[in-house]
């Protein structure tokens, strides 16, 4: 079965994007397509970036990088849940994306973002980040507005449409996972 990862692009104390990650998954539960699970980044407790050797190399050194590669590895797609920090993703996002490369290629990615307008600053650059790995990112975006989908900008309160935004991210996301299949059993 196909496997989306909903990776969790905030490490911040008090982040609102785990309440935003956490609806996305019981969304995609509602749903028999693929397998989908929650991925923290703050789980995996990546440094700045410490690899010796560029990722491209696929010669990881440190055991926080493996283990990383190797949770990354096991996606087909992913949907990725990013704040708009300072007009782009927040730096653990990046952090994140840059340690691997390989385990990226050839893959699905949509977006959720969230922000004062969305989140849309954040979303177009993580799509360039996206193509610079390789991954080919859906053209559907959930678009989440801290002003109105959110309670005094703290309490995540979403409605009908961003259940219809999330469920066409989805549609997207799966079948271009499927449709790369292809390419990354070569």
């Amino acid at each position: 079965m196909t496997k989306i990862q909903i990776i969790v692009g905030s490490t911040r104390p008090n982040r609102v994007g785990i309440q935003v990650a956490e609806w996305a998954l019981a969304q995609a539960q509602k749903r028999s397509d693929a397998e989908y699970e929650l991925v923290d980044i703050a789980d995996f407790n990546l440094p700045m970036y410490d690899e010796p050797i560029p990722p491209k190399a696929h010669n990881y050194q440190n055991e926080h990088t493996i283990k990383w590669a190797e949770k990354i590895n096991e996606a087909d797609g992913y949907i990725f849940v990013t704040g708009e920090y300072n007009h782009s993703i927040p730096a653990s996002l990046k952090n994140a994306l840059d340690y691997i490369y390989a385990e990226w290629n050839n893959k699905a990615a949509g977006i959720i973002s969230y922000g004062a307008i969305g989140g849309v600053r954040a979303a177009e650059h993580l799509r360039q980040i996206a193509a610079e790995l390789q991954m080919a990112d859906v053209s559907n975006n959930t678009l989440i507005n801290m002003n109105t989908d959110f309670e005094s900008w703290s309490t995540f309160k979403p409605g009908e449409a961003l259940e219809a935004s999330v469920s066409g991210l989805y549609d997207q996301t799966v079948a271009w996972a499927n449709a790369l299949a292809p390419l990354r059993q070569k």
